[in-house]
């Protein structure tokens, strides 16, 4: 029973984890992403502080004007009341005349300041026996003690005021004001009169405002989000377009060209990179022209030379077999010349050999071969040039018996030019041939212990007619094409041909070859030697001496 496949939403929902790496991914890689990101980021804050602020200006302005008008309608009703009153004759004659004055004077009072929530409060201790009871529709907890030494202590006609939460008949409160003055009534003495006024009206209004401000910041952090991404994705596809385009003519397709739209700047920018891309395609085929050309010529001048060339050597043959019946300045002189035809043939071979490189037309002739047994066959047919020059080659070969499909002659030369180099820049010192192999590649290493190179120079190993030292003579008459051959045979099987070297600690080379097919993505022997190249030589150990004759004792 085959299990149900998640959506792609949901898959994304439930790999969350995932989501900042790829979030950083998206951040690195897209411009767009990046840009509308930033601008989204930015606008957002600018938008919440413009909110915040308006939001505190208007919720100031509406306090403010409600506060002026209550303090207003507050001190009017309290003149009125007053002028009234003053305006009585008699009024403090006795208990009950005292409490109708005021209580007709509390309901036009209460009625012209608009509000029903009041308190009054006889001030001072001295109170005569007509004095009217103290009257409050609120508790008088709400007044703080402040606000009431403040009415008591000043003269009539000053306002006073606080801020506090109404208590409503549901058991929530609101946002209010209480005003405090004095109201003095005649034969009486003073009274402190406070008036309540519920401000949630104006806080309705204040969150009304805001609730629009904030829908109002939100419409527009989205327009402002989408025009970004628009803008962004018509100018960011036309640089897309020109990457993608610029891959395609790096990666050899010259005929590739922009779509040039409108006269504007990315149109220009069109136009030239198309220009460029013309020139570079004309100026390659230029190249690539000339490069035939001079495959051709040399080509043509190394097959040209093998004629004249087979005829001088026949007569340098002669001439040096017959070297013992000549004066010893003609004999030294037929000898020159012998060894120096036999370097001119190796070049013109080594030429020839590059050219077919160059054209492309090397053929490989694959055979079953054991590395191992092709090392040890080269080692013992250089061990006379090795005696000369007193180097000992050991060959190490843990591994690589095992038959490989190559081409031995193309093997056999790489690994007599790695020897060859060896032994002339050896100074003398133990040379170790390593062969060794694992499921998908073999490998060969040659490492010496003598001059080394810096690492400027083993960069340039492998380059054509270089030399790291111009100056030093060669003893065994290298072209200075060998490494560069050596590499070409080594690609030419799908293998790498890599160098370490350090000055005085020697240099090792290392052939790693495929198995099958397969590009190489390892090897079994390493770059760098394990060994210490400060160390005594003959601590190596595990080397094995070399039978000429018979091969890998």
């Amino acid at each position: 029973m085959s299990r149900p496949v998640a959506s792609p939403p949901r898959r994304l929902f439930r790999d969350w984890r995932s989501w900042p790496t790829r979030l950083s991914s998206l951040w690195r890689r897209s411009l767009r992403f990046r840009t509308v990101l930033i601008t989204l980021v930015f606008t957002a804050l600018a938008i919440l502080v413009a909110c915040v602020g308006m939001a505190l200006a208007i919720q100031n302005d509406l306090f403010q004007s409600r506060l002026r008008q209550v303090l207003d309608s507050s001190q009017n009703a309290t003149q009125s009341a007053q002028i009234t009153l003053d305006s009585a004759v008699g009024a403090g004659e006795n208990t009950v005349a005292t409490q109708n004055l005021l209580q007709s004077v509390l309901g036009p009072l209460l009625q012209q300041a608009s509000t029903d929530v009041f308190a009054v409060y006889r001030i001072g201790t001295d109170i005569t026996p007509n004095a009217p009871q103290n009257r409050a529709s609120f508790d008088e907890s709400l007044l703080s003690e402040g606000l009431r030494q403040q009415v008591r202590s000043n003269e009539q006609g000053t306002q006073w005021w606080q801020s506090v939460a109404l208590p409503t008949d549901d058991g929530g409160t609101v946002p209010g004001i209480i005003v405090g003055q004095q109201l003095v009534i005649p034969e009486v003495g003073p009274y402190e009169l406070y008036l309540a006024y519920d401000l949630s009206s104006p806080a309705q209004t204040l969150g009304f405002v805001q609730a629009i401000l904030w829908m109002v910041g939100i419409v527009l952090l989205v327009l402002i989000g989408g025009i970004a991404w628009w803008v962004l994705r018509s100018v960011t596809e036309p640089i897309g377009e020109a990457a993608d385009t610029s891959a395609k003519l790096a990666a050899g397709d010259l005929g590739v060209r922009l779509e040039v739209r409108g006269d504007d700047e990315l149109a220009t920018l069109g136009r030239s990179f198309n220009a460029m891309a013309d020139s570079i395609e004309s100026q390659i085929k230029e190249l690539a022209d000339l490069s035939l050309v001079q495959q051709r010529f040399v080509s043509d001048v190394s097959h040209e030379l093998r004629t004249p060339l087979t005829t001088i050597r026949l007569a340098s043959d002669m001439l040096n077999d017959r070297r013992d019946e000549f004066d010893p300045t003609t004999a030294r002189a037929a000898e020159l010349m012998h060894a120096q035809v036999q370097r001119f043939e190796t070049l013109l071979t080594d030429l020839l050999e590059i050219s077919r490189y160059d054209a492309g037309s090397v053929q490989l002739e694959l055979e079953p071969t054991s590395l191992a047994h092709l090392a040890a066959d080269v080692i013992a047919s250089m061990a006379q040039l090795a005696e000369q020059h007193g180097s000992d080659v050991r060959l190490v070969a843990p591994g690589g018996y095992s038959p490989v499909d190559l081409d031995p002659r193309r093997i056999r030369r790489i690994v007599r030019n790695l020897l060859g180099n060896a032994i002339e820049h050896g100074e003398g010192r133990p040379i170790v041939i390593t062969v060794d192999s694992d499921q998908h590649t073999v490998a060969l290493g040659v490492r010496d212990f003598g001059m080394g190179m810096k690492p400027a120079d083993a960069e340039r190993v492998f380059d054509r007619f270089w030399r790291a030292d111009p100056s030093r003579v060669r003893t065994i008459g290298g072209t200075g094409l060998g490494l560069s051959i050596a590499l070409g045979d080594a690609r030419l099987h799908g293998g790498t041909l890599a160098v370490w070297s350090e000055p005085g600690h020697g240099s090792n080379f290392v052939l790693t070859l495929p198995r099958s097919g397969a590009a190489v993505e390892g090897s079994p022997l390493s770059l760098v030697p394990r060994d210490d190249a400060t160390a005594p030589l003959d601590a190596l150990g595990v080397t094995q001496p070399i039978d000429v004759t018979g091969g890998v004792s």
